[in-house]
């Protein structure tokens, strides 16, 4: 079965926020790369000492086998232009669980639906982090 494992580009804050969600997750990152451990390769622009200490590559495993992944942009790549099109998902094993994960990852965001019961029968609420990511939380009792 395919799995979707979302996958963040950042305007050179990628560490800081995959330090925060490791904060609310836990884990541990098996992989984090700097654009300046890419080995040298003909037609890759010289990078600045800024640009090489941004993340190439980042993953952090977030449970049931989802892997949350990043990067950050540099100059070579330009600028990311944020924008409100992408949301995360997340679907929690129980009500505490979504009570966490959503009071830790809105920590200084901004709550848009607080978690409550909905109409169709799950606890549910969204939110934009501080890094201005949009996140739904679900948790659904009857799901089985």
């Amino acid at each position: 079965m395919a799995s979707i494992n979302p996958y963040l580009i950042f305007n050179g804050n990628c560490e800081e926020a995959f330090l925060f969600y490791q904060s609310v997750f836990g884990g541990e990152f098996p992989y984090l790369g700097k654009f300046k451990d890419m080995p040298p390769a003909e037609g890759n622009p010289v990078l600045s000492e800024a640009d090489g200490n941004k993340i190439m590559h980042v993953t952090l495993p977030i449970g049931y086998g989802s892997v949350l992944m990043g990067s950050d942009s540099n100059s070579a790549s330009g600028e990311v232009a944020f924008g409100q099109n992408v949301s995360l998902s997340i679907n929690a094993k129980s009500k505490e669980e979504a009570d966490k994960l959503f009071n830790g990852l809105s920590t200084e965001g901004t709550v848009t639906m607080p978690m409550n019961q909905t109409f169709w029968g799950a606890y549910f609420g969204m939110f934009v982090d501080k890094f201005g990511i949009n996140w739904m939380m679900n948790f659904d009792e009857n799901e089985k």
